[in-house]
């Protein structure tokens, strides 16, 4: 949301030389704004300077690397990327090491995502040689999540934001290679100098979100409901997909929230599986005889833009607030218990066995018997919502519903996730480490 960011008044004179590195995770694709997504901004207090790193929109998707001139006129420097940069499920690692010192132009700016320099631009323009960056190392306002002076907000999850005063780093010092997933992953304490105006954001204190972990206490003040999640680089979480969804749902917190209006409001979770046994958790937010919770599984087959509703079609199951289970259009099964407002439906799915139970506020719905007994076990499938005028807050482990937390968290048997009720024994989050062990 445009008032969620981390803020911060710089000072200093600027730098030939900084790094920056962060890991991202996109939740939104094309805003309708058509505005690009900054991750970082800064600008003077006479809006004559800015640096902006961004992912564009307007029908691209590429990132972005941006410092306007003094003169407030010209482009001092420009990277754009070819590649474009759709992924919602996954954590990008980007880097930016500068250092204008350099003799070749195209040494005094580097741009690596996931450990990889990019070298394919369709813009390319280099700093001057000695040009002096007007980063946090200069009199300004600097912000993460949005531009300097608080306009075209970005989408999604944010982790460990270093800012490298005085250096340059190359990606291998706040990342590497997995020696047994060959996935790029993040060092949790690289060794770097942050210099005078340095700072490192790890996120891990909820109740300090802006702590400079650093030592340079550069601790930056939180803007909105910034809120914690278990969701890491090394962890991928599920959530709701808005690359696979109807046109008339809508999603926010992370994904996590789906909200419907119309026709054609399915919408599929990121991961999908097709062994082992999980659980996962929905809170219904409006409720009324036009069945307004809608929530089951779909298989991978389905296509989310023409399907009206869970359970409307032969690959899914839905579970709707008046208590039935539905199935392509028809009624399976009446459970006996209906949902409200503020209940919460824990899902027990299980592939091993081809069933799928319930529960409603932690206690068994169907007398603990399965709903759906017949799943065939070889075929992947999707968590899905999708109702005509529906409100569901998710929470794979995530640890929220919209931007609450969980009042009593419980992790699964693994260790992993933070969920309102006890996870049922034998029954896991779905988060990748889960998948690669139980799936």
């Amino acid at each position: 949301m445009p008032s969620t960011y981390l803020s911060k008044t710089g000072s200093g004179s600027g730098a030939t030389t900084c790094t920056f590195s962060a890991w991202v995770k996109r939740s939104e694709l094309q805003v309708a704004s058509g505005n690009p997504q900054c991750i970082w901004g800064w600008q003077n207090v006479s809006n004559s300077d800015r640096v902006v790193f961004h992912f564009n929109n307007g029908g691209s998707e590429d990132f972005r690397v941006y410092i306007q001139n003094s003169a407030g006129t010209a482009t001092e420097m420009i990277l754009a990327t070819n590649r474009q940069f759709r992924d919602v499920n996954s954590w990008y690692h980007i880097v930016i090491e500068i250092d204008t010192t350099q003799a070749t132009s195209s040494d005094r700016a580097k741009l690596y995502i996931n450990g990889v320099q990019e070298t394919s631009f369709s813009t390319e323009t280099y700093p001057t040689q000695n040009y002096v960056l007007k980063y946090m190392s200069s009199t300004g306002n600097t912000a993460i999540g949005n531009n300097g002076i608080y306009s075209y907000p970005y989408s999604g999850l944010l982790s460990h934001i270093h800012y490298i005063d005085g250096t340059a780093y190359d990606a291998s010092y706040f990342g590497e290679t997995d020696a047994t997933t060959g996935i790029w992953k993040p060092k949790t304490e690289p060794s770097v100098t942050y210099g005078t105006n340095g700072f490192f954001l790890k996120f891990e204190n909820s109740g300090s979100m802006g702590l400079d972990s650093s030592g340079n206490a550069n601790n930056f003040t939180v803007n909105g409901s910034l809120t914690q999640t278990v969701d890491t680089p090394s962890n991928v979480f599920a959530t709701m997909n808005p690359l696979n969804k109807g046109a008339s749902v809508t999603l926010s917190n992370g994904n996590l929230t789906c909200v419907g209006s119309g026709t054609y409001v399915a919408v599929s979770s990121t991961l999908a599986v097709s062994t082992g046994k999980w659980y996962w958790e929905a809170k219904c937010n409006t409720a009324s005889p036009n069945n307004r919770f809608n929530v089951g599984i779909l298989k991978t087959t389905a296509d989310m833009a023409n399907t009206p509703w869970i359970g409307s079609v032969i690959e899914s199951y839905g579970y709707l607030n008046d208590g039935t289970i539905y199935n392509n259009g028809s009624q399976l099964l009446d459970t006996g218990t209906t949902v409200s407002v503020g209940d919460i439906v824990g899902f027990l799915l299980d592939l091993d066995n081809g069933t799928l139970k319930l529960k409603k506020n932690g206690s068994d719905v169907y007398s603990g018997n399965a709903v759906v007994s017949s799943l065939n076990t070889g075929d992947y499938w999707y968590v899905a919502q999708g109702a005509d005028v529906s409100n569901v807050d998710f929470n794979f482990g995530n640890g929220y519903y919209g931007t609450t937390a969980v009042s009593t968290p419980n992790a699964d048997g693994a260790g992993y996730g933070k969920f309102e009720y006890s996870v049922p024994t034998g029954y896991y989050a779905l988060c990748t480490k889960n998948i690669q062990t139980y799936g």
